[in-house]
This record gives C-alpha cells, sequence and structure tokens, in this order.
C-alpha cells in the first residue's frame, strides 16, 4: 500500500502558460484531465508567469496541487477531478534569454527534483527534457511527440527501463520516431479523442447560435471549427461559400490577425455568405457544431496532410451531425466507416461544394443528432485513450486510484 503520508501523483506536464487556445493544448488538458476522470490523482502542473509568480509563498512552496480553477474548466472543458499546479516563473525568467532564466530549465533542474519528484508516482510529458529530468530522478515516464524533428533520440533515454512509452497520433510519426532511435516496442499510435462534454445535447444554445447566424433568408449552415491556415483549406472554403450563395458558412478559430486575414480574403472575392467567429470557448464551441447542418473538414494535401490529428474530427462526431471530408492519409482508416458522411479529394473547391450539396439534401438536421455517429465516436473518448496508454505501464508504476 502507498504512504498515506504523502500523495503519489500522476504528473502531467506542460511547457506553455495556460490558458491560450491552440490545439496542442486542448490535446494536452482533456489528456491528463481524461486521466483524472478515472480516479487516478492526476496533476497538471504548467508554468506561471501573472502576479501569482511573485507571491513568496508560492517561491517557496512552488509545486501545490490545488482545485482546477473555474477559469480552465470554461476554457477547456474540464472536470473537478483534476487538479492543478502553477510553477511560478517570477521576472526575469523568459524575458532575459539564457539557460538560467529559461522556465524549462527552471521545471526540470530546479522545481522537479526539490519540490515535485517526493509527490510523483509517474510523468507524461511532451517536453523532452523533462523526461530526461524524471529518468534521471528514478520515475516512470510516458513521452507524447506529434510532429516531424530531425534530431535523434538519444539511446540512453530510450532504452532506459523507467522510459516506458512514447505515443504518438499517426502512423507517419510513428515510422519517423522509429528511423531516428526510439524502439518499436515502445512507440504506439494512438488517436486524440474527444471530451464527453461534447456529447451532451444542447438544443436551445443549438438553436440561439443558429438563429444569430443565418443570415438572409438562408435556412442550411456549415461549420467549420479549427485553426484558420491555408493548409486547413480555409481558402478552399471561401470558394465553396462563392459557389453556395443559398448556404451559411461559419468559421470558429484563429485570433484577430488571421480572422481579419481571412474576412479581407472574403471581401475581395465578393463572399458575404461566409463569417469568422475567432477563438470559441470550449464550453459554446459544442453547441455551435450540434447547430450545424454540416461540419466542414476541408484540410489540404501536403506535409501537414500525413501527420494532422484528427481531434476536431472527433468533436464533429460528438455533435452527431454529418460530416464532409477530404481524402488525406490521416483520415483514411475512417473511409471504410459510416462516421464521414462524403469524401473527396483535397485542393478541390468544386468537388467540396458538390460533397456538400449532396450530404444537405440526404442528411436532413436532427436536433439530437444522428445515433449512429453519436455512437461510433464513444470509442474515442480521452478516457478510454488514457485507459489504453496505462494498459502498456506495469500496474506497479499506476498511480493509486483514489475514491471520489
Amino acid at each position: 500500500m502507498q504512504s498515506s503520508l504523502i500523495q503519489k501523483y500522476y504528473i502531467f506536464f506542460l511547457v506553455d502558460e495556460i490558458p491560450k487556445p491552440g490545439a496542442s493544448l486542448v490535446q494536452s488538458t482533456n489528456a491528463a484531465n481524461g486521466a483524472a476522470n478515472l480516479g487516478y490523482p492526476t496533476v497538471l502542473a504548467y508554468p506561471s508567469k501573472g502576479l501569482s509568480a511573485l507571491n513568496p509563498l508560492n517561491l517557496i512552496r512552488p509545486f501545490r496541487p490545488r482545485k482546477v480553477s473555474a477559469e480552465l474548466i470554461k476554457y477547456y472543458n474540464l472536470q473537478e477531478k483534476l487538479k492543478i499546479a502553477p510553477l511560478p516563473m517570477p521576472w526575469p525568467v523568459d524575458h532575459i534569454k539564457g539557460k538560467l532564466t529559461n522556465s524549462n530549465t527552471i521545471a526540470t533542474k530546479y522545481y522537479f527534483p526539490f519540490h515535485i519528484l517526493s509527490q510523483t508516482k509517474l510523468v507524461h510529458a511532451w517536453n523532452w527534457n523533462f523526461i530526461k529530468a524524471a529518468i534521471k530522478h528514478g520515475i516512470p515516464v510516458i513521452y507524447e511527440h506529434h510532429h516531424h524533428e530531425d534530431k535523434k533520440f538519444e539511446p540512453e533515454i530510450v532504452n532506459h527501463p523507467l522510459f516506458q512509452l512514447a505515443v504518438t497520433v499517426a502512423d507517419t510519426i510513428r515510422d519517423d520516431m522509429i528511423a531516428k532511435g526510439m524502439p518499436p516496442k515502445k512507440v504506439i499510435k494512438l488517436h486524440n479523442g474527444y471530451n464527453r462534454f461534447f456529447m451532451e445535447r444542447q438544443p436551445e444554445k443549438a438553436a440561439l447560435w443558429r438563429q444569430k447566424l443565418l443570415k438572409n433568408g438562408r435556412k442550411q449552415l456549415v461549420v467549420y471549427s479549427g485553426a484558420l491556415r491555408k493548409f486547413k483549406g480555409i481558402d478552399i472554403l471561401i470558394d465553396v461559400a462563392k459557389k453556395l450563395t443559398n448556404i451559411e458558412f461559419v468559421c470558429a478559430g484563429g485570433d484577430e490577425k488571421e480572422v481579419a486575414y481571412y474576412q479581407q480574403i472574403a471581401q475581395q472575392k465578393q463572399v458575404d455568405n461566409i463569417s469568422f467567429l475567432g477563438y470559441i470557448l470550449h464550453e459554446d464551441l459544442a453547441s455551435l457544431l450540434q447547430a450545424a447542418d454540416v461540419l466542414a473538414h476541408p484540410h489540404c494535401s501536403g506535409p501537414a496532410a500525413t501527420f494532422t490529428s484528427p481531434m476536431k474530427l472527433f468533436d464533429y462526431l460528438a455533435s452527431g451531425n454529418p460530416i464532409v471530408a477530404t481524402e488525406i492519409p490521416s483520415l483514411m482508416e475512417f473511409k471504410n466507416t459510416n462516421a464521414i458522411a462524403a469524401w473527396c479529394e483535397p485542393d478541390n473547391p468544386h468537388k467540396f461544394a458538390a460533397a456538400l450539396k449532396q450530404v444537405l439534401e440526404t442528411y436532413p438536421r436532427k436536433e439530437q443528432g444522428y445515433p449512429g455517429i453519436i455512437e461510433f465516436v464513444k470509442q474515442f473518448s480521452w478516457e478510454n485513450r488514457a485507459t489504453k496508454i496505462l494498459s502498456y505501464i506495469d500496474e506497479s508504476l499506476h498511480p493509486e486510484l483514489v475514491n471520489h
């Protein structure tokens, strides 16, 4: 039995301050949240650079797991079982460049060995330096890695018995990791998940979205959610909207600069049936997705299409609404399922417009969503993902489950 005097946690470490938008932060916060929902004592640790970083108490005891804040619950749809530990990074950390004033260095060389280690059972991190620090101090680790990188993995780290598992979200990245020195038996491909909040039906909020967004007598709404980048197919979507003038298009995501850029592109092309909402809090995004007649996934071809994580796809699926997607490598395993209503080749606004039109004609809007789509996505919850990851870890290394 674990000592009741010192609580041993499942530590998830982020190198970024939160909350702020970004798919990688949605992924990492929800991964921690999924583990906490299974009943593991889970702490999300991350740098904190605000006024609280100057509080002497926080500097004396920088690792103090506490209830997840209302702000984070709202921002990322987290539940209250998760604990957080904002690690104080007072000025001049990250303001003056240098190894000793780098938040990554402070977290791995100072906070971890002197303040976090004694309360750690297992580490799950996206940051290589934190992984190395944990192994150095005798803690088993799970490493997440979602992008192509040029550097090779250090053999003394990846072959260490405490290096339990590496997780990625695409076969192409897994192959690349193996080519760069990761032992094949230690790396798995595992999809991202959807937040359970997206499953909850919100017909009233969805109706309000439709009332607000449908303009000029239009009756059908196509929604895109995600980054406002060219490779995500936003330029294609503007061209599609120009072809389908009797349909309303809405894009959720992007910062102010990106929103302004694409608003200008739409104006230049004289497309008045597409609007850009900017970043939408997750507590509002679920009802927006449920408000759609069809959800658009117009991703372009190119390098990003080989490893883009279909995290957005699972949020789409949880809405129960039909999806039109382009045939990109990272989605092809879903081709023979009933998850996607229509497929078309990427980079082709004519084909995407035709696919959208066909789905709008054959999938009448259902307030409660299509049951087959909702049933399909259930296997991809963050809780199921956390269970699968821990199934690869020796049970003696699991944090002890707590009663809630």
